[in-house]
């Protein structure tokens, strides 16, 4: 590659806060792209000068709508907590800015909705960052299907729980859109739905049971679904934000064998994918890469060269979409939307 096809390829970020993530999910995947951190902003701005000094961002500016207008930012990444998802992913579509969206997409799917369309009319790439999709172990999950090496898919079983968050922590906040199947459960359903073209389809739910954290009005503690695919497979989801330890597991049973990804989520911490056919039981092992270095690269690709995004705005629509049904069938409601005290601009044109 020429020395200016390097700098093409090259896009200036705009953070909007100073989530812990961030340096897994941008600031590493960046540096080793060579892409630059150009500004941050926080609600507190000490933590975003903290932040940019620990981690090499040009600029602390102001506030988000600050580092969104900025003329020297070609890409937003939003780490905001989720009710916030939705809100400052219109204000930087309507920008004209590129987006990388952290998990889940918008408060609900009536948002999500308004989100990709805001995309389709401004022509910019926004990206919901299921980073786990762009990982070896998730692709193999899907090639060893498409080689029909495990026959015609039968089930498939998602599960993430991880131990409890801190009462104060935002993620059981209802008003920022919180909640198990929010945080976890978008990970479940969207693996879930990766399995589609295996099964005629996406899945619809066919029941759900919930548990309210105490204290707490329509927060899910907990949630487990039952799906059904337009093939007859069919799908369990578990999701808890209280469990005893951190799990995240992936199976799919076919006709002719099963594998397991032992932690779908994070396979960079744990890359093992068991598969059991009537040859017998194999463990598989996929690198250890991290899944946000794959992701950028897709992101970046998109930006660049046109090249398509799996996880885009109309997938993360249809994933929301999964998500209201999961909490109705459960007999709760699907999670209120944030407003934002910023003007809201125009759509690009």
């Amino acid at each position: 590659m020429s020395a200016s096809a390097d700098r093409a390829s090259v896009l200036r970020w705009g953070i909007l806060g100073a989530a812990r993530i961030n340096k897994a999910a941008i600031v590493d995947p960046a540096a080793l792209a060579g892409h630059r951190l150009r500004a941050i902003a926080a609600r507190d701005r000490r933590r975003a000068e903290s932040f940019a000094e620990l981690h090499g961002v040009e600029t602390v500016l102001d506030s988000y709508a600050a580092v969104i207008d900025s003329p020297e930012v070609d890409a937003i990444y939003n780490p905001l907590p989720h009710g916030l998802h939705g809100p400052w992913n219109l204000q930087a579509i309507a920008a004209g800015k590129h987006v990388l969206s952290e998990k889940p997409f918008a408060a609900n799917a009536e948002e999500a909705a308004e989100v990709a369309t805001a995309a389709r009319a401004g022509e910019v790439v926004v990206m919901e960052a299921f980073h786990y999709f762009y990982h070896p172990v998730a692709q193999r999950m899907r090639e060893l299907l498409e080689s029909a090496e495990l026959g015609e898919l039968h089930h498939v079983e998602t599960v993430f729980t991880i131990p409890a968050p801190s009462p104060e922590d935002l993620r059981w906040s209802l008003p920022l859109a919180g909640g198990a199947t929010m945080d976890l459960g978008c990970y479940c359903l969207h693996a879930q739905r990766s399995m589609a073209r295996w099964a005629d389809g996406e899945p619809r739910v066919l029941g759900a049971g919930a548990a309210v954290r105490a204290g707490l009005e329509q927060v899910d503690e907990w949630l487990t679904a039952d799906l059904r695919f337009p093939s007859g497979a069919t799908g369990s989801v578990r999701c808890d934000m209280a469990g005893e330890r951190r799990r995240a597991t992936w199976k799919i049973v076919g006709s002719r064998g099963e594998a397991t990804a032992m932690e779908f989520v994070e396979p960079h911490v744990d890359d093992r994918i068991v598969v059991t056919t009537s040859a017998g039981e194999r463990t598989e092992r996929l690198g250890r890469r991290p899944t946000y270095a794959y992701q950028l690269e897709v992101f970046t690709a998109a930006v660049r060269d046109g090249a398509p995004v799996p996880t885009d705005a109309d997938d993360a629509v249809a994933n929301m979409r999964l998500i209201d049904q999961c909490y109705e069938a459960a007999g709760l409601l699907p999670r209120p939307r944030t407003t934002l005290d910023v003007p809201t601009r125009s759509a690009v044109s």
